[in-house]
């Protein structure tokens, strides 16, 4: 008797994307890898997006499953589609991105191959003319399977995007993307990362990540905070967890989540009074952990200092901030 080969469920959420879309949905119904559902969710989108998902709808019924309901955010939509996928596996895909054709195939020979729990590949930043603008490798330092117990540097290393991995269903049997907020990824990921004893990794670059030109613009608001939420969250469940005893390397993410990925929000704030408010919330979040000055100029990521890597401009506000010349970065943002 033949073995039935495993299932991917790849969870697409659309709001108001009806430029970006066809691409992302001809990304996936071309993958090479044939067994595969997409679960599209329209979430309450007001342009012309579900009269594209319902072509590809008709023209693919065994590959796309259709669903529409009211507008709840990306967290919510993503959860929805959790809620509906049939697969032994899934992955998620934000519906402005596109993919290699090959993308799900290399990652579910790579996560049957290792028995990893969890799959990652490498992602490109790509202008709307399909022009690569970064290269983001994600773990460069590493082999293609990786025992989680004996390399937990990657806790820390790790950038916890939900989009560029293949995940096995069982690890959200009770696990859902919190609603209602920001940087839902940063919040969740790492907790998945933590029911994990091996992942596995490609060096290739898959998952083609959009740098809209609408949304350069985007203000930066008090909902920069979540970031600090997101971490204290993991937090809470690393205690729980069977890593429990690697002090270092939760120190080490706090560092670069709880610290730089939260400055590199603050340095978009334009309103002064929210800039010093969060600012000011930073502050006790570094008391409250112990986190030094110095902790956070040794911090390396990959075996190299971190900051020391930073493009010059980042450098410098990192720096400044750091040396208490907010004024001086106030006349800089």
């Amino acid at each position: 008797m033949k073995n039935v080969p495993s299932k991917i469920s790849v969870i697409v959420p659309v709001y108001n994307v009806e430029k970006y879309l066809a691409k992302c949905l001809d990304s996936l119904v071309n993958q090479t890898y044939q067994n595969i559902e997409i679960l599209v969710i329209n979430d309450g989108s007001t342009d012309g997006s579900e009269k594209i998902i319902q072509q590809y709808l008709l023209e693919f019924p065994d590959k796309i499953t259709a669903f529409d309901k009211e507008n709840g955010g990306l967290s919510d939509a993503r959860n929805f589609g959790i809620n509906n996928a049939t697969g032994d596996y899934l992955g998620f895909v934000d519906s402005d991105d596109y993919v290699k054709e090959t993308m799900f195939e290399e990652m579910l020979n790579l996560g049957e191959k290792h028995n990893a729990e969890m799959v990652i590949c490498n992602i490109q930043k790509v202008d709307e003319y399909g022009n690569i603008t970064q290269k983001l490798t994600q773990i460069p330092n590493m082999p293609e399977k990786i025992d989680l117990e004996n390399n937990f540097s990657v806790f820390s290393d790790l950038s916890y995007f939900a989009c560029n991995k293949l995940f096995k269903k069982e690890l959200f049997a009770e696990k859902r993307f919190k609603k209602g907020v920001h940087f839902e990824d940063i919040q969740l990921i790492p907790q998945i990362l933590l029911e994990c004893k091996i992942l596995a990794q490609t060096q290739n670059y898959h998952y083609q990540y959009l740098e809209r030109t609408d949304s350069i613009s985007k203000s930066h608001t008090e909902k920069g905070l979540d970031i600090l939420k997101a971490v204290e969250d993991v937090e809470n469940v690393f205690q729980k967890s069977a890593y429990s005893n690697k002090k270092k390397e939760l120190k080490n993410f706090q560092i670069l989540e709880g610290v730089y990925t939260f400055l590199a929000y603050l340095a978009f704030v334009k309103n002064e009074a929210v800039f010093y408010k969060m600012s000011h919330h930073l502050t006790v979040f570094m008391k409250e952990r112990n986190i030094k000055f110095k902790d956070i100029l040794i911090y390396s990521r990959f075996d190299k200092n971190y900051i020391l890597s930073l493009p010059l401009k980042k450098k410098m506000f990192y720096l400044l901030y750091f040396s208490g010349q907010k004024k001086l970065l106030r006349k800089l943002i």
